[in-house]
């Protein structure tokens, strides 16, 4: 993983895991599925905007928003019966927000792999994140051109 590339909260979140034991990493992340932002209000009522991360294992919708003043903001829905999915997507909406969008899209497509959960959670559940991060680049992209 490229350091220059990481932004702030992002190496800030990836740190917090690594100090911790293994058990622990998970009770961190399920902290994260407690703080997953709720939508605003102008968005709840347009579910016809988020796209379904088909490689999660529980349903989870993403939407990607740039502002006037160039920042990105990506919302997610997740449900909380499905802590691991739920904490994946808040450390992605809490790490990237406020991000410009070239450092987003410099954010290593491995950063998931590289915060301490590979041993704690099974390989389909990062590959799960790692395609929240990619759909998340991509809208951003299609957003941007």
């Amino acid at each position: 993983m490229t350091e220059s590339a990481l932004p702030t909260q992002l190496a800030d979140i990836r740190e917090d895991f690594l100090a911790l034991e293994q058990r622990d990493r998970l009770l961190l992340l399920l902290e994260f599925s407690n703080d997953l932002p709720e939508l605003p209000e102008h968005y709840k009522d347009h579910p016809d905007l988020f796209e379904r991360v088909i490689e999660c294992q529980s349903p989870v919708f993403i939407f990607v928003e740039v502002d006037e003043e160039k920042k990105f903001h990506l919302y997610a829905t997740a449900p909380r019966e499905s802590p691991t999915t739920r904490g994946f997507a808040s450390i992605l909406v809490q790490g990237l927000d406020g991000l410009t969008p070239e450092q987003v899209l410099a954010v290593p497509d491995d950063y998931p792999q590289s915060i301490g959960l590979t041993e704690a959670v099974s390989p389909l559940r990062i590959r799960g994140m790692s395609a929240l991060l990619a759909r998340s680049k991509r809208q951003l992209r299609e957003r941007t051109a």
